[in-house]
């Protein structure tokens, strides 16, 4: 159980990390990497997870995810814009075709996994 715990409390620091450098590098997707960092802290560390679900940067989101499996209508609307401006810079540098393809099928997934998930009004 220690092992495992361990292992949990790893992946949520590395999610967090990754999701706070998701934050000024349009890149890196934030919000999924900060849900799953609040999954794991949940069964491996009560207090970090607590400290994650009351920082004021990602309370609201995680609180709204937590409780209707859904985030608000303007948060979705900006993950919309950052993923395809993030995708759309890399397709136009990557000199790679093969890469451009996988960019183009992973924009895509993307976006229907954006498109499924429910909405809040704001």
């Amino acid at each position: 159980m220690v092992i495992k715990r361990g292992l949990y409390l790893i992946c949520g620091l590395c999610s967090l990390a990754l999701g706070l450098l998701g934050i000024p590098l349009p890149i890196l997707p934030t919000v999924p990497f900060i849900l799953l960092a609040a999954f794991c802290f949940a069964r491996s560390s009560e207090r970090l997870h607590q400290w994650l679900m009351n920082h004021p940067w990602f309370s609201e989101a995680l609180a709204d995810w937590d409780k209707k499996r859904a985030i608000r209508k303007g948060l979705k609307r900006k993950a919309y814009i950052v993923s395809g401006l993030s995708f759309a810079v890399s397709i136009a540098l990557v000199p790679l075709i093969w890469v451009k393809v996988m960019l183009v099928c992973c924009a895509i997934g993307l976006g229907l996994y954006l498109r499924q998930i429910p909405e809040l009004e704001d």
